[in-house]
């Protein structure tokens, strides 16, 4: 089996799951706004896992 079967193999399994998507569209990066919001998300879960630590070991 070569490669090109496994990819029409690969594509029609995809169609048949409803999963298709067309191969040239891609996904679009998110918006600034939501990459500061996640990003602040991420650095208060890190400060809080250093409070933790530093909690337990006083």
């Amino acid at each position: 089996m070569t490669v090109a079967d496994m990819n029409r193999l690969e594509q029609a399994a995809r169609v048949s799951m409803g999963e298709f998507q067309d191969p040239d569209t891609s996904a679009e990066p998110l918006p600034l706004p939501h990459r500061r919001l996640l990003w602040g998300i991420g650095l208060a879960l890190c400060g809080i896992a250093l409070l933790l630590v530093v909690l337990q070991l006083t």
